[in-house]
């Protein structure tokens, strides 16, 4: 009951975040760190697009954790990601 009430808390809290610094960079900086982002998020959603079996994958590691719920992540998903028959285990074509 108390690790809910902790838990609970802690996602009702804002994260403690600075405030951005407008000025650390010139306009044109700026905009092309805008355009570096736009152009990122383009490429990366092609590339989802491109490998449907990248969404599958991670669906399914996600589950495995929130069922088996790990001690050591890292050392789960090292042997989740690295297991020669994953591809057999979740039909990734």
């Amino acid at each position: 009951m108390e690790l809910e009430l902790q838990l609970e808390t802690k996602l009702s809290q804002k994260p403690n975040l600075e405030p951005n610094d407008t000025t650390a960079l010139t306009k044109e900086q700026q905009d092309k760190l805008n355009q570096h982002k736009v152009t990122s998020r383009i490429e990366n959603e092609y590339y989802l697009r491109k490998h449907p079996e990248l969404s599958v994958l991670i669906s399914n590691f996600v589950s495995e954790v929130l069922l088996t719920r790990p001690a050591k992540i890292r050392e789960f998903a090292a042997e989740y990601f690295t297991d020669p028959e994953l591809s057999e285990k979740h039909k990734i074509q």
